[in-house]
């Protein structure tokens, strides 16, 4: 814990000095009720018809082990077969700490990598901004996400620009909650996209099934919410169709489609908003072709089930994934990645329980102090390998600073299940998060 300690303590000078600003990040009642029509977008009751908005996520990490998931003694080739790489997280992208395989052999089933190793070290993690243009007279709204990721890699500074969304959204009718989106946007697919940004995560790292439901996605999207005033309550439908699945960008692409077919997904939702009480239900579907090869017979199919409840400053989600992907075929060329070798047969289920609690109190620039902890697992297995069953325990707390600074600190205890090797992967995180 030293190392988190002492980078807690470097940055307390930065936060007396600073000065309140606009465009704080939303608490987790916020949270909960964001729009799932489109993920997050900056407020509409904007004066200008154009907004420019954004945030820097800055962090500090420690992995233990080697900063890896890959244990020194002989496993499975490939080595991303045998033990789940994307275990050490170390920001809210889930980039780990490591992906060094010791020069061993991985069919690069891997995350994006902070290239840390096991060296505690100031990071970086994502400069973000945005810019929103929703004149008053048209049912019209364009959105833009430009992000910038400071890396560094063995050969040296590898710093990404990311346009992590582009869309346009229509509302044709002001009396109806009916809303249609083209472009690249927050997937339909489960709840944990709703804290895909930093500043909008009560904390720091994503889920261990995340990779699974938070990539953005290239298409077209219909989301209609209908209201029963009567119940104080609501249903709604979100329906898409993308080049991809809303798996993460490491795992299949979505800039384009290599099948030609599209992957359809749909989410149906119930919410119960009483004055002291939200509680939202969903159920997700996916089906369509792996986008990680060419075949449009590869198929892969996922279902998703979730729940939200904020009480008294009490908020609380589950969420359980199964997710299948057929093998592919001999003659199916691997170009998602444009690195894997072939496409194995693949099946995996997980879920996460989460609790938070913020007391209601507050004390000069101190504007709410949140802790939180995740229990979740994984069970996956590559076909014709031994399966990977892992567990974590997340645990942190988060404290909100005026309207525009969020200090957050976490850690991360893995642990191997069943016969996958033990490894050493724990991970200790912080990260100030400042919104503009």
């Amino acid at each position: 814990m030293r190392p988190l300690l002492v980078a807690l303590l470097l940055l307390a000078p930065v936060l007396a000095s600073a000065q309140s600003a606009d465009g704080g990040a939303p608490d987790s009642a916020e949270v909960i009720s964001s729009s799932e029509a489109s993920g997050y977008t900056p407020p509409s009751a904007a004066e200008s018809p154009l907004t420019f908005t954004g945030y820097a996520d800055i962090g500090f990490a420690h992995a233990t082990g080697d900063g890896s998931s890959f244990p020194s003694g002989a496993i499975p080739l490939p080595v991303d077969y045998g033990e789940d790489a994307f275990a050490p997280a170390v920001n809210s992208r889930g980039d780990v700490a490591s992906t060094d395989t010791g020069g061993r052999f991985a069919n690069h089933f891997l995350p994006y990598s902070a290239g840390i190793g096991n060296r505690p070290s100031f990071l970086l993690n994502t400069v973000s901004g945005d810019v929103r243009y929703a004149p008053s007279s048209l049912p019209l709204m364009l959105f833009t996400r430009l992000q910038v990721l400071p890396r560094f890699n063995a050969q040296g500074e590898d710093t990404r620009v990311l346009v992590e969304q582009a869309f346009m959204r229509l509302a044709p009718w002001s009396t109806q909650e009916l809303a249609l989106t083209v472009g690249k946007f927050d997937p339909v697919f489960g709840i944990e996209y709703l804290e895909n940004e930093a500043n909008l995560r009560t904390g720091i790292t994503p889920s261990l099934i995340a990779r699974y439901t938070t990539g953005w996605q290239l298409g077209a999207k219909v989301f209609y919410r209908y209201e029963i005033a009567p119940l104080w309550s609501a249903v709604s439908l979100n329906v898409s169709a993308t080049n991809g699945s809303s798996e993460v960008e490491a795992l299949q692409t979505n800039s384009l489609s290599f099948t030609g077919t599209p992957v359809l997904s749909a989410r149906l939702g119930y919410e119960l908003n009483l004055p002291a009480l939200q509680v939202k239900l969903g159920a997700s579907g996916m089906i369509g072709p792996r986008n990680d090869q060419t075949e449009p017979s590869v198929h892969q199919r996922a279902w998703d089930l979730d729940a939200r409840v904020y009480v008294a400053g009490l908020s609380a989600a589950a969420e359980v994934v199964d997710l299948q992907q057929d093998q592919g075929t001999t003659d199916a060329k691997l170009t998602g990645t444009g690195q894997g070798v072939f496409a194995s047969g693949f099946h995996v289920r997980g879920y996460y329980v989460f609790a938070g609690y913020a007391p209601p109190f507050s004390a000069g620039p101190l504007h709410k102090l949140t802790v939180y902890g995740r229990f979740g697992r994984r069970h996956a297995k590559f076909e014709g390998f031994a399966d990977v069953y892992e567990q974590r325990i997340t645990a942190g707390i988060r404290l909100d600073l005026w309207d525009a600074l969020a200090l957050k600190g976490e850690v991360l205890f893995n642990r191997e299940l069943g016969d996958t090797p033990a490894v050493d992967n724990d991970v200790q995180t912080a990260s100030l998060v400042y919104t503009w």
